[in-house]
């Protein structure tokens, strides 16, 4: 398993160099870089200074273009031009932005952002927990709901219970998050109806002064309707996934066996199936946890008035914030590799017999 474990590791290296060429390769051809993004804000403001921070470093994703291919420029100096490229690094060929980015990444340098005068690596714990607070709440609801469920519809597969709870969990799946999270609002956070929940925000403006326990209250009842809307969809895939791989168990001979023997079907079920049925499903816990803490995360984010990474990220890209975009880019690309390796080492704590030695060999 080592040496699986060591392969798998060194695969991390070619795999994420490729989605930073591919990514910064790609940015290139985008129109309205940095640089553009400050003379739009000259131009319209009339403020030469507006918007310029103390550096991206060499994070730049495009750029590199001459003073007369920046749209809006002519009325700036030729000077004022040159240092704007210098200082975010485009006065450089772009392999050699790259290479030097790569070797800043290597080094744990994300430098700063573009715009805003804080660190990419301090922007992003700042986000972190709003973001942390979604992924993680909506994945264990999702797996303590789901899997009951699924169970009980393996059970009692073709019955009434397995119809009508198949047709509201696709119900669920089908509506799209953001439709429903603006119909939690509209109902439960002061639109036409109740003012249960509050309508923004991960805390209360007075959270510091609340005790203990009313600080335990507030986190909660703000991140209901949140939660809530970025669970839903996760019920159906994760409740489907779980009855058909007990359906699959079920049928096999080992089960006939448990129960020609004269075992319950309470042992047979959690003690003989449950471990072969759940593998798949505990397994990908760590690939759930992730998909819900990137995915769809922007839009909640927004509705719901919350700073979190799926803001910042989309914010980044919006205003051309490179540094932010590569850097959180090669972070969440690293992590997801990451978690591509613990999901297989979960498959073997979940059952032992699993050797992914043997089986690439």
């Amino acid at each position: 398993m080592g040496a699986y474990i060591l392969r798998r590791l060194l695969l991390i290296i070619p795999t994420l160099l490729g989605i930073m060429i591919i990514n910064f390769t790609l940015v290139q051809f985008v129109p309205g870089g940095p640089i553009e993004q400050i003379i739009a804000q000259i131009e319209g403001d009339g403020d030469v200074f507006q918007g310029i921070s103390g550096g991206g470093g060499e994070a730049g994703g495009g750029g590199g273009a001459s003073e007369s291919d920046y749209a809006g420029a002519r009325g700036l100096p030729a000077d004022f031009i040159a240092d704007l490229e210098k200082e975010f690094g485009f006065d450089k060929p772009p392999l050699e932005r790259f290479l030097n980015m790569m070797w800043n990444y290597m080094r744990l340098d994300f430098g700063e952002s573009y715009f805003r005068s804080i660190s990419v690596i301090d922007l992003v714990l700042e986000k972190m927990p709003v973001s942390i607070t979604l992924g993680l709440w909506s994945t264990l609801i999702a797996y303590l709901v789901s899997i009951p469920l699924g169970i009980r519809k393996a059970v009692k597969d073709g019955s009434p219970f397995d119809t009508w709870t198949s047709g509201a969990i696709i119900v669920a799946y089908a509506i799209p998050g953001f439709l429903f999270a603006i119909l939690l609002l509209v109902l439960f956070a002061g639109g036409s109806y109740w003012k249960i929940f509050p309508l923004r925000g991960l805390t209360s403006e007075n959270f510091d002064e609340l005790s203990m326990i009313g600080k335990v209250f507030d986190y909660f009842w703000h991140i209901t309707l949140p939660v809530v809307a970025s669970t839903i969809s996760a019920f159906a895939t994760l409740t489907l996934l779980t009855k058909n791989s007990f359906l699959d168990e079920i049928k096999k001979q080992y089960v006939m066996t448990a129960r020609a023997k004269g075992l319950s079907e309470s042992r047979v079920l959690y003690g003989h199936v449950f471990r072969n049925a759940m593998l798949i499903v505990i397994a990908g816990f760590p690939a759930v946890f992730i998909g819900v803490f990137f995915g769809g995360s922007v839009i909640i984010e927004t509705i719901f008035s919350l700073d979190g990474l799926g803001r910042l990220g989309f914010e980044a890209a919006v205003a051309r914030d490179y540094s932010v975009v590569f850097g959180t880019l090669f972070i969440f690309g690293l992590i997801g590799l990451v978690v591509g390796i613990i999901s297989d080492l979960m498959y073997v704590v979940v059952d032992p017999r699993i050797d992914f030695e043997k089986r690439e060999g």
